[in-house]
């Protein structure tokens, strides 16, 4: 039972370490990977080594980012847990004069390989998204912005405006994508 609490405070870090992101902590954020993992998420879908060299070019661009990070629901199956964590991310383009806020969910595959749990997949299904301003309602492209799911709209949008495309849909809460990711995080799981 103490190594399941310990396994779980383990993973609780794991998942908060995503603060390295917006600190532009690029060793740590990458310690956060096994090796050959992956990531899937609005604006990045491939090798986690390369998102972090990617999010280290965005984090010297004009986008700024902040990730809100709630406490995770686990489920284990040995060394390997699924990983659900509810997220807020924060992001604004003070040249654009415009921000947003989404809510999302991580879906984080974590294995235990010589003793430390690090991610080994990890993606996003988004629940709502809403454009941020400072001082004035910018102008916004209606239709440009309506070329993504609502529920993460304004964050694609955001990233597209700061020269961070978009390429493919994404899960958002109940679609058939996000029961895919799913079905493939549990199929996961249960392997020998």
């Amino acid at each position: 039972m103490n190594a399941r609490i310990e396994d779980r405070a383990a993973i609780a870090d794991l998942m908060t370490g995503w603060m390295h992101r917006d600190l532009g902590e690029w060793d740590r954020l990458r310690d956060l990977f096994h090796p050959g993992a992956t990531i899937a998420i609005t604006w990045f879908d491939g090798p986690a080594v390369d998102f972090v060299e990617g999010s280290a070019c965005m984090g010297a661009s004009d986008l700024r980012s902040k990730h809100l990070i709630a406490n995770p629901s686990i489920t284990f199956n040995g060394d390997r847990a699924l990983v659900e964590t509810n997220a807020m991310i924060m992001a604004e383009n003070p040249a654009l004069d415009l921000g947003c806020t989404t809510h999302n969910r991580f879906w984080d595959q974590v294995e235990k390989r010589d003793g430390t749990w690090r991610i080994t997949r990890r993606e996003s299904s988004y629940d709502m998204s809403s454009f941020t301003f400072l001082a004035r309602i910018p102008d916004i492209d209606e239709k440009a912005v309506r070329r993504y799911p609502r529920e993460y709209a304004a964050l694609a949008h955001l990233l597209e405006r700061s020269g961070f495309s978009v390429a493919r849909e994404f899960p958002t809460r109940g679609s058939a994508l996000e029961a895919e990711m799913k079905a493939a995080g549990n199929a996961w799981l249960n392997q020998s």
